[in-house]
């Protein structure tokens, strides 16, 4: 369906021609007056408006023509009106530019410069609406820094607000990458403890002999390198809230002393034997199945049942209908602000699409912004996303073809990664230099 232009100029035979020039590119409507401009434009809200300034009652002079131009972008600011004027007329043409008009053009009206004057105009009135609808639908599908569109995603935010209120524990659960820790910040923030501090701890990025003090903190002297009193973790979180990633990582001794806090509230910093009474809300996550770890005697199923209060569900992106477009184009906007106009092309859009995303938003995230920076053109590619394509054999492929078909994938996409070196794509594939250039000769991959 063709963008929508009008055309106001009161000779019949000049609107006429010009509809015949422009008519296969554009919807066009055509009005001869004031009134008739106004109101076709109220009604259909065209994106362009090609407007001749000497309007009926007088044709010889600009204030018609000015004024349906006031009216007109008084209905829609983003209006792109292009203005026409007299030979001679450039103070009236920078009136009407000052005014708001995007452009003008000069009578006798060339009509090659006409359509490249329209097509600009369209292009960038087509981006502004992108751009809008984009901001409104961040404004609406934001939530504590959290961006989602889908179902899955809304009922999560309502979640959050419910599960806020309460000083309950909550334990979230979800693949890497589902935004976990957001969600732990998005419930802090929503609670009554918003002004007081939100202390994080990976449990799976600390080693377990450092985990403890880590936590509850330590004395001075209370081991080798202990050379003052440090706070730990859960007296960081007093007044606040304490978020607790990866628990499942936890070692049994460790859990054990997680749990008397949780019944107690109070802890004792390694080698100390002060009681300090602490305030804080827990929040934990894991991507592991507690459980199953319960089963196999590696979770504590009392400090499940304490942590697991209220159970929060990070649906995968793979489950999140219509998330996969928005963030992706979220972070294009995020990222690309050097680069003005960049977008996705076709096949980009496709591939974000049929892919899995094992790696959920972060992976997303990490793609496009990767993708941003690698891009020559104004268009995003599967190569510069470093997405498979899947494109739809049009006949049965044996099994010899379809091996090699992964395995060129496999070759092409590690050489692309590493610039073409034979040796580190070799290394990243698990075979030789000498095997790697047997299978390139096998599959016609050039060497270049």
């Amino acid at each position: 369906m063709n963008h929508k232009l009008l055309i106001v100029d009161d000779d019949e035979e000049i609107r006429t021609q010009m509809k015949w020039a422009l008519a296969a590119d554009y919807d066009v409507l055509m009005a001869g007056d004031r009134a008739g401009a106004v109101e076709a434009f109220r009604s259909a809200r065209p994106l362009v408006v090609l407007l001749d300034l000497g309007l009926p009652p007088q044709p010889a002079n600009p204030a018609e023509g000015l004024a349906s131009l006031a009216e007109m972008l008084g209905l829609d600011r983003q209006a792109k009106i292009v203005v026409i004027t007299g030979q001679g007329e450039k103070e009236t043409a920078l009136q009407a530019i000052g005014a708001g008009a995007c452009d003008f053009l000069s009578k006798p009206v060339d009509v090659g410069e006409l359509k490249f004057i329209l097509k600009r105009c369209f292009h960038i009135a087509q981006l502004e609406r992108e751009h809008r609808k984009m901001q409104q639908l961040l404004q609406e599908n934001t939530f504590e820094g959290m961006l989602g569109v889908s179902p899955a995603m809304q009922g999560v935010f309502n979640a959050i607000r419910k599960v806020a209120t309460a000083d309950a524990p909550v334990l979230i659960l979800g693949e890497s990458g589902t935004g976990k820790e957001m969600a732990a910040r998005a419930i802090h923030q929503q609670s009554g403890r918003t002004d007081g501090p939100f202390a994080a701890i990976n449990c799976s990025a600390i080693p377990e002999t450092l985990l403890e003090s880590e936590l509850f903190g330590h004395e001075k002297g209370a081991f080798t390198g202990a050379h003052a009193r440090r706070q730990g973790r859960i007296e960081m979180a007093n007044g606040g809230t304490l978020f607790l990633d990866e628990i499942g990582e936890v070692p049994l001794p460790l859990q054990v002393k997680l749990l008397r806090f949780l019944q107690e509230q109070v802890i004792e910093r390694v080698g100390g034997r002060e009681q300090i009474r602490i305030d804080a809300r827990i929040i934990a996550a894991t991507n592991a199945d507690l459980k199953k770890s319960m089963g196999a005697g590696k979770f504590r199923e009392d400090l499940f049942y304490r942590l697991a209060v209220v159970q929060l569900k990070m649906p995968p992106l793979r489950e999140r209908e219509g998330d996969i477009h928005f963030l992706a184009q979220s972070f294009l906007k995020r990222y690309a602000t050097a680069k003005s106009g960049l977008t996705f092309d076709r096949e980009a859009l496709r591939a974000l699409m049929d892919y899995s995303w094992p790696g959920n938003v972060r992976e997303l995230e990490n793609r496009v912004r990767r993708a941003v920076i690698m891009a020559n053109g104004k268009r995003l590619t599967v190569q510069d996303l470093e997405l498979p394509t899947h494109s739809a054999p049009t006949k049965p492929v044996s099994l010899k073809d379809a091996r090699e078909a992964v395995e060129r994938d496999m070759v092409q996409n590690a050489l692309q990664r590493h610039s073409g070196k034979i040796a580190a794509a070799a290394a990243e594939l698990g075979i030789s230099r000498p095997t790697l250039y047997e299978l390139m000769e096998k599959l016609g991959i050039s060497r270049e």
